[in-house]
């Protein structure tokens, strides 16, 4: 029971922190906050995404131009170049570790505002970070695993970011329905997204960018991760930028 707990536990924690903090902050800056807590969320992204830390700056840069370039050769991901899954988030691989080492000429709307932290990136991303968070993992593992399948597991824990991007970027883009007409496949995986925490409401996502809630257009379009941002609002620790639109469905 510990194993799946944790596994639970790593999954939610470390998606809240990329779909809040490098997705809808870094990427879309959908809200503020100060910099005590931008710094904040930093050391929290390393702790809950652990081996499979992801840089707020190569994160941030790469996903504005997904949208720019979305399902075009330029797409850092989409299903229409890749022949499986795993080759596209290989090739994201790639692409992300070329920007966030700045190994490749970026244009600057791309790169505006995107918060970095070189210093701290440079101990997150480095092996020694993410083979002790493994070893870590490995060890709990040790300690509590008491059937031959929660091994199964530890694989997830080591790459839970990635299967986390597969998902949205692979899956987001061939399955799901479509609210809103938009130049790319991006569709919305659930009607209800208790996954992926809003993250699945990609087709929403696709047509409004700078909207802090991902969900909302119908019904049962809960974003469980905009709900927690409102919360956060109210304690005054971010400042949600309000966005006026017509969520009139087109299809």
């Amino acid at each position: 029971m510990a194993i799946i707990i944790f596994i639970i536990v790593l999954w939610y924690s470390g998606l809240f922190f990329q779909t809040f903090f490098l997705h809808r902050y870094a990427a879309h800056q959908t809200f503020k906050m100060s910099k005590f807590g931008e710094k904040l969320c930093f050391v929290l992204t390393w702790i809950t995404q652990g081996s499979n830390y992801l840089s707020a700056y190569g994160y941030g840069v790469m996903h504005r131009m997904h949208h720019a370039f979305a399902d075009t050769e330029k797409d850092p991901h989409s299903p229409k170049y890749d022949p499986n899954p795993l080759a596209m988030m290989w090739r994201t691989k790639n692409i992300y570790s070329q920007i966030n080492q700045q190994k490749i000429a970026i244009e600057e709307k791309f790169t505006k505002n995107v918060p970095q932290w070189k210093s701290f990136d440079r101990f997150a991303s480095s092996w020694f970070s993410r083979i002790g968070w493994g070893a870590l993992y490995t060890l709990f593992f040790l300690f509590f695993a008491t059937e031959w399948w929660h091994w199964i597991l530890l694989p997830v824990a080591y790459l839970m970011a990635p299967i986390h991007g597969m998902i949205i970027n692979w899956f987001g883009h061939i399955y799901g329905y479509v609210n809103f007409k938009v130049g790319d496949t991006s569709k919305n995986l659930f009607h209800f997204d208790w996954l992926m925490l809003g993250e699945g409401y990609h087709n929403n996502h696709h047509k409004f960018g700078g909207r802090p809630n991902f969900g909302g257009v119908r019904w049962h379009e809960i974003d469980v991760t905009y709900l927690i941002m409102l919360l956060l609002e109210k304690m005054k620790l971010i400042k949600l930028n309000r966005v006026t639109i017509n969520v009139k469905r087109e299809v």
